[in-house]
């Protein structure tokens, strides 16, 4: 030849964290196999997670071994488990949906019940730039907890779901088995005294019965929730729950019932311009949100029970995670973000 040394192809490698109680191991490393042969990828890295701490140690273990890219399999913990590690990585997560909600994978529009083409979407898809949210805890004992969620967090009725919600019974009707914590919520109407703070903007009391931060605006069942939600735009969306005493419940219900035609169609929105805003129910945006309570409330983060907190900070990691979408799933550019009602 011509004397010059060869240099060796690089052969791609990925790395799979996998929850073993969400998903079939022996389907998923078949799937993965037959992708890895199509692509020529080398044979991918296994770390199966621990049901102590979510799958956090698996997913870092994951990253220090150097892929090009980390499937994750398993249920939303494990998904939030492999964001923590992979924050600001920028090594692309794949991600394999699995369990009932699924609210991220939605979002993304990525396949569902389909694991021959979520596997396929990760080897071949592109990769799409998406917000991280970072919370940061604060204990009855003075301790502080660090956590990221992709979704929402929630206090009150949104975390009173996610903590006393049947497992069993979710598994076998989806988000139907939500109504019976909803409805006790409702009629029992327990509500708080807060604290919060957008921003740099002056802090406020009020009294609510929930409060829910996302990055993301549809629940479950298509009921668009935060209207302005942008999962890549930099921002959080925040709403807030007032019924009051009298017939804010209804005010609610009338709203989130509407939404989606308010919001995303042109009468909709002229219908919305000319009609009053309901004190019951109201948004914002931020890059930042504290709260304090004057008693420890639930929290929730992404559907996982968080146990009791006097106080959070929540804020916003701006492109901090890179996802494997579809190729055809056209990229959003939310950096202008919207506007939205100040609460």
């Amino acid at each position: 030849m011509n004397g010059e040394p060869q240099q060796a192809s690089v052969v791609r490698r990925a790395a799979v964290v996998f929850n073993p109680a969400k998903v079939s191991v022996a389907a998923l490393r078949s799937a993965v196999a037959a992708r890895e042969s199509t692509a020529g990828w080398a044979a991918s890295e296994w770390f199966e997670t621990d049901r102590s701490d979510d799958g956090l140690a698996a997913a870092a273990a994951a990253v220090a071994s150097q892929p090009a890219l980390i499937l994750v399999a398993g249920g939303d913990g494990t998904l939030r488990a492999a964001a923590q590690a992979l924050a600001g990585t920028g090594v692309p997560l794949g991600l394999l949906p699995s369990g009932t909600g699924n609210l991220f994978a939605r979002e993304l529009r990525l396949p569902l019940n389909d694991l021959a083409e979520s596997v396929s979407t990760a080897f071949e898809g592109g990769d799409r730039a998406v917000d991280v949210g970072l919370a940061v805890l604060e204990r009855a004992d003075g301790t502080e907890t660090h956590h990221v969620f992709l979704v929402m967090a929630g206090i009150g009725l949104d975390a009173h779901m996610a903590g006393h919600t049947n497992e069993r019974l979710k598994r076998r009707i989806g988000w139907l088995a939500y109504s019976d914590p909803i409805a006790r919520s409702v009629v029992g109407n327990r509500q708080f005294d807060l604290r919060y703070q957008l921003d740099e903007r002056p802090e406020v009391s009020s009294r609510a019965h929930t409060v829910i931060v996302g990055n993301s605006g549809t629940l479950t069942g298509g009921m668009l929730l935060l209207p302005d939600a942008v999962i890549d735009d930099g921002r959080l969306d925040a709403v807030i729950f007032r019924p009051g005493r009298g017939s804010g419940w209804t005010n609610i219900g009338y709203r989130l019932a509407f939404n989606r035609m308010l919001h995303r169609t042109r009468f909709g929105r002229l219908l919305a311009s000319v009609t009053p805003k309901p004190r019951a129910i109201r948004w914002a945006q931020a890059t930042r949100m504290r709260v304090r309570f004057t008693e420890a409330q639930e929290i929730q983060l992404d559907g996982d029970a968080q146990g009791l907190v006097l106080g959070a900070s929540l804020s916003v990691h701006h492109h901090g995670l890179s996802l494997r979408v579809p190729r055809a799933v056209a990229v959003s550019d939310g950096s202008a973000g919207r506007a939205s009602t100040s609460i």
